[in-house]
């Protein structure tokens, strides 16, 4: 068992021979088996193909590519094309030339929203392609039909995009070389806006579109590169230290890694600087959940020390201290304050009952007077107060 796994990878590790075939000009490159022939650029050659047999012509003498690169199943090439297939070749290329013309009075006579592109007639004669464009679905059953009563053979719409188009078409771009998909790009990537934001470029559809009315395929040739500077170089309004200072960026030049920073400090002057002399102390425009960066923060204009600031002692504060009292308390001390007596260390609580008519009459001693103060001071009189109840006549004594 290992024997026959260790034949078997230098077998899938064998270059395949191959010879580059092309149905037409301008059209895609396919590989075939030269079944032990050999092939010289510029020779027509009939292929086995999935329709049958092909015409072709070679543009690619026989070379080796390896496996990965084969497409299964790899057809083999028949035969150099004879002076019979030339001619038959020959012809059809005039049958598609008149097929071209009627399919077109069709079209119109159908009153059909369809472009008609191209027109490709079989090796063998068996079977017509139309190749055509519509911006929606178009039904062209009827006018299967009538080519086909005019022609006496297969007919085939096919339906393409714009891109295939001018890829068949073929004609100059704006930068005056022949289209790229009709020279030399086997399939179409996809294109996207984005990559016309990250090459910095105008968005204005008529720059950046080909004929086709879609996106130029060029983009997509320096994405990769454009995709590796971006890392490399900082954002806009990205807050950077230069060896002049700290500023914000106002551009980037991606393809000479360099900025122009606005200085913080004098912000009249826009210096320009590479990306190798500069740190970015922030990506890009501050968000309000950012932290503030310190205003002594220079690791490039301060040579890579933060100056210290001294910090001064802070002195304690001492907080007053208020004592809560009674509200009661605190009204009668402002009493004695006006009055001028000092009010009493133990003073009693004031009572809050109800007092009765005739309770605050002074008190009389058993001598028949009031209780002196307690510093011998007599207390001042307090005025009588009327009682609402009748007085009783006195009893009459015995006497009486």
């Amino acid at each position: 068992m290992e024997e026959t796994a260790a034949l078997s990878k230098p077998e899938l590790d064998t270059p395949v021979e191959v010879v580059d075939i092309q149905f037409r000009p301008g059209q895609k490159i396919y590989y075939f088996d030269p079944d032990g022939s050999v092939y010289a650029p510029g020779d027509h050659v009939i292929m086995d193909t999935a329709r049958g047999a092909e015409f072709g012509i070679c543009t690619t003498g026989n070379h080796k590519i390896p496996p990965k690169d084969v497409v299964a199943p790899l057809r083999k090439i028949l035969r150099k094309a004879t002076a019979q297939d030339e001619k038959i070749v020959a012809d059809n290329r005039a049958k598609e030339k008149r097929a071209y013309e009627v399919c077109l009075e069709k079209i119109a006579d159908h009153q059909l929203d369809m472009q008609l592109v191209s027109t490709e007639v079989a090796f063998d004669g068996s079977k017509i392609l139309f190749y055509f464009t519509a911006d929606e679905r178009v039904d062209f059953r009827e006018l299967v039909k009538n080519l086909a009563s005019v022609f006496h053979t297969r007919i085939e719409l096919r339906q393409i995009g714009v891109r295939d188009k001018a890829k068949m078409v073929g004609g100059l771009g704006i930068c005056g070389r022949p289209f790229c998909c009709a020279s030399f790009l086997e399939d179409f990537q996809p294109v996207s806006i984005k990559m016309a934001k990250t090459q910095n470029l105008s968005l204005n559809p008529t720059k950046i579109s080909g004929t086709c009315g879609r996106l130029m395929c060029c983009l997509k040739y320096e994405q990769d590169a454009y995709e590796d500077l971006l890392r490399t170089s900082p954002k806009m309004d990205s807050l950077v230290d230069t060896p002049e200072g700290r500023g914000t960026v106002t551009e980037v030049d991606l393809l000479r890694q360099r900025v122009k920073v606005r200085m913080e400090e004098n912000p009249d002057t826009v210096s320009v600087f590479a990306n190798t002399d500069i740190a970015v102390l922030r990506s890009g425009k501050a968000r309000k959940n950012d932290p503030p960066i310190p205003a002594d923060y220079a690791p490039i204009s301060g040579k890579g020390k933060r100056p210290r600031k001294e910090e001064a002692e802070e002195q304690p504060v001492l907080a007053p201290i208020r004592f809560r009292y009674s509200t009661e308390q605190i009204v009668e001390e402002a009493g004695d304050q006006e009055s001028g007596e000092a009010a009493p260390e133990n003073k009693p609580r004031p009572s809050r009952r109800r007092r009765r008519p005739g309770e605050n009459q002074a008190k009389a001693n058993p001598e028949g007077g009031q209780e002196p103060d307690a510093q011998g001071a007599e207390p001042a009189r307090q005025p009588r107060r009327r009682s609402n109840r009748r007085r009783k006549p006195p009893k009459p004594n015995a006497e009486g």
